[in-house]
């Protein structure tokens, strides 16, 4: 990123070119009324000797004045110009090769001037122009520093806000901006007394995250006494159904009861995961002979292409348990053939079928979410423990659909040493 791309240099910029602007309006202004003021009585000098002149030529008194010229050569263009039309004018010139004022009028058929220096009357101008750039660039040091600041202050108050949001994006709830409120304020950040819009900002971040933190902490909780309370008559129903008389009967029951048994256990593993207990025993797995034990652990018809073998630093059960669970979910909702590559330590699962809607690609997967819509819109529990233990092992996990159609799952292991290419 570029410096001036940052939020503290692009109001500290603009506080400077504000002020540079206004700086030079009113250094304009001053200039023009300061220029207007010293060259006004220059030129009201000149044109009351150049009156006397007139006066002393036409009475035949004119004294040999130094500064009084009949037909000087050095008179300026547009000034003959005005005396030959019979008018009577002043204009800044030069004399022997200095600036000075002159004025002129006619007398008879010749051109009467009259001169004074202008030399000191533009130093004068000439200071007052660097006295106002001079203040003007302190000014504009002035407030760019000032500006520079207070964007400081509020770029860090916001680059705060920003980084704790991303924490808790990434699922660090207990995350908090934690700005002091406005001790003047007693209503809050919502008061009316020195409002401040980051503090606003920051209190309800802080709040978003405190009510998100007590609705997944209530989801946890429930989940896990569901799971618990179930446990119990479920494995009581277990034994019972084991002294059923053998049949059809006894098959559905039983069918019925593993299938709510195996929900429970995964509510159980959910609410493992959610309390963040799960620990890995990691170990080195060859990881091209793991994927092959997990798929014909299935028993789904999945094709496994071992392109470069590799061996990775993984807890084996788990990788077996995210493996099963992302091919059981490809067989589920996918069509066939099932396709799994290894190629080093990366695992690439595919299906043929209607590939990952756009929310759970984006979003990741979401608990209990089905896609029938008269049971809400989601993906089930197997795909979220799939991603709960990925995220245990540390392996990055990613959904997306395949340039040709299908479902693609990738999963990138942490490498422990590589093998032989097999």
């Amino acid at each position: 990123m570029r410096v001036t791309s940052s939020l503290r240099w692009k109001i500290a910029l603009t506080t400077t070119a504000v002020c540079c602007a206004v700086a030079a309006v009113l250094g304009i202004l001053v200039h023009n009324v300061v220029a207007g003021q010293v060259v006004g009585e220059v030129r009201k000098d000149v044109n009351r000797d150049l009156d006397d002149a007139v006066n002393q030529y036409q009475y035949g008194t004119v004294h040999g004045d130094v500064n009084v010229v009949v037909d000087p050569p050095e008179l300026p263009g547009a000034l003959r110009k005005l005396v030959a039309r019979g008018e009577t004018g002043s204009m800044v010139g030069e004399h022997d090769g200095a600036p000075a004022m002159w004025g002129a009028g006619p007398a008879d058929t010749k051109v009467l001037a009259v001169w004074l220096p202008f030399d000191q009357t533009r130093r004068r101008l000439r200071d007052l122009d660097t006295a106002i750039l001079a203040s003007s660039a302190l000014a504009a040091g002035i407030v760019a520093l000032a500006g520079l600041f207070l964007a400081d202050r509020i770029s860090r108050r916001l680059a705060t806000t920003a980084a704790v949001a991303r924490r808790i994006s990434a699922g660090d709830l207990d995350a908090r901006v934690g700005l002091p409120a406005d001790p003047d304020d007693p209503d809050g950040p919502r008061g009316t007394r020195h409002h401040d819009e980051v503090r606003d900002v920051a209190h309800a971040l802080d709040s978003m995250a405190a009510s998100l933190q007590e609705r997944l902490e209530a989801e946890k909780r429930f989940t896990a006494d569901v799971a618990h309370e179930l446990r119990t008559p479920l494995t009581g129903s277990l034994a019972a159904a084991a002294l059923l008389p053998e049949g059809r009967p006894k098959e559905m029951i039983n069918d019925r009861l593993r299938a709510l048994h195996l929900l429970t256990e995964d509510l159980l593993e959910i609410s493992r995961l959610d309390a963040g207990v799960e620990r890995a025993e990691l170990s080195q797995v060859e990881l091209g002979r793991a994927v092959q034990r997990a798929a014909a652990g299935t028993r789904l018809p999945v094709t496994v292409r071992v392109v470069r073998d590799a061996v990775v630093l993984t807890d084996r059960r788990r990788l077996d348990r995210i493996l099963a669970n992302l091919l059981v979910n490809a067989d589920k909702h996918g069509k066939p053939p099932i396709e799994v590559s290894v190629e080093g330590p990366v695992v690439v699962i595919r299906d043929h079928g209607g590939g990952y809607p756009p929310e759970l690609i984006e979003q990741g997967p979401q608990r209990f979410r089905t896609g029938d819509p008269g049971r809400g819109r989601g993906h089930g529990l197997g795909l979220t423990i799939a991603a709960g233990q990925a995220a245990v092992l540390e392996v990055e996990l990613t959904f997306a659909n395949a340039p040709g159609g299908g479902a693609q799952t990738t999963l990138r292991l942490p490498v422990g040493r590589l093998v032989a290419d097999s």
